[in-house]
């Protein structure tokens, strides 16, 4: 999944150094891993058949599109980003995961958060 999202984002980043090339570089990161997935499915779904890394790439995409705005504080930004990725981590702790190893975790012995989710995050 890395390998798709850095692929695409990479591609967007030939030749551009501005800030906004980040935020489009995000957002082409994560369509392609979203095509490697069932349509409709989106970070926060309510199946969690996706993988929940995306819900922490997701939210520091969001908050990355703020580099688009000029005189945009580019510290400010990525703080925001990592804020977001973080809380949208945190959220991930008691969803009962539909695929994957997780789903053989009881829901209630989910204490910690999605691990794939707190990478991103870090």
């Amino acid at each position: 999944l890395y390998g798709l999202f850095l692929t695409a984002a990479g591609q967007r980043l030939r030749g551009r150094s501005d800030s906004a090339a980040w935020a489009d570089a995000m957002d082409a990161g994560i369509e392609a891993m979203q095509r490697s997935f069932p349509p409709g499915l989106s970070p926060g779904s309510q199946t969690n058949s996706h993988p929940l890394q995306l819900d922490s790439l997701f939210a520091a995409g969001q908050a990355l599109h703020s580099l688009r705005s000029p005189g945009a504080d580019p510290l400010q930004v990525l703080a925001a980003a990592v804020q977001s990725a973080e809380a949208a981590a945190e959220a991930t702790r008691h969803m009962e995961a539909g695929a994957g190893r997780a789903s053989y975790v009881q829901s209630s012995r989910l204490e910690q958060p999605d691990a794939g989710a707190v990478a991103v995050a870090a």
